[in-house]
């Protein structure tokens, strides 16, 4: 089962492939592949399976109550998907998650991958782990939500990917995809880029984003 670099996915960090094989052949109930563009889950479906994006691209998002579409994140295999709501007392999925190309899951019920973990100790540390971090992730999405105005939003996105001895980055996402990650329209962050451009904090060619006035960004978060 395993061709698609399984060994990369964080949840099998420190096992061997002999392992990592046999894990998946006793507990795999299902490869699903989905069409781009389709929904994998729902906000608010329940958490049954262990879902394992092993090939594809998908994105995972909510809508705010104004209406905008707010991005949370992209995942890229080989990762899971919400892996701690697996086992939340409230097990439900809480963002949509939709693909961004053609994709393929693992899927792994729940009863089978708590007895994998429990008989295999460095799989439950690496299923902790993963959960830790993304609880890390949150915070910081929950820090930039909390900002209230897009120029601070954007100011700490750029920081978060810059360092002083390294000020400059390449766009990942076009700026309609920027424009959901941040949950405003496209215009709107058009316009602000515009404005950091002019007032010299940023420069934008092509795809490469540079801190010009790393101070200046530091002050709007």
């Amino acid at each position: 089962m395993s061709n698609h670099n399984i060994s990369s996915c964080p949840l099998f960090f420190r096992l061997s492939e002999e392992e990592i094989d046999g894990i998946l052949d006793r507990s795999v109930s299902e490869v699903r592949e989905v069409d781009k563009g389709n929904y994998v889950v729902r906000q608010g479906d329940t958490v049954h399976s262990l879902y394992l994006l092993i090939d594809g691209l998908v994105r995972t998002e909510m809508v705010t109550k104004e209406g905008n579409i707010l991005e949370i994140e992209f995942i890229e295999p080989v990762r899971p998907l919400a892996p701690a709501f697996l086992v939340a007392a409230e097990n439900c999925y809480p963002v949509d998650v939709i693909t961004a190309a053609r994709s393929t899951f693992y899927l792994i019920p729940k009863s089978k991958w708590m007895k994998e973990m429990m008989q295999n100790e460095v799989l439950m540390a690496n299923f902790m782990r993963v959960n830790s971090n993304m609880t890390v992730f949150l915070s910081k999405k929950v820090q930039m939500i909390s900002i209230k105005s897009l120029k601070g939003k954007l100011s700490l996105y750029i920081l978060e990917k810059t360092t002083p001895q390294n000020n400059s980055f390449i766009l990942r996402r076009t700026q309609t995809q920027l424009a959901e990650y941040f949950g405003v329209q496209r215009p709107s962050l058009a316009r602000t880029l515009g404005e950091m451009i002019r007032e010299g904090m940023i420069s934008l060619y092509k795809r490469e984003l540079k801190v010009l006035d790393r101070k200046k960004l530091e002050e709007l978060v």
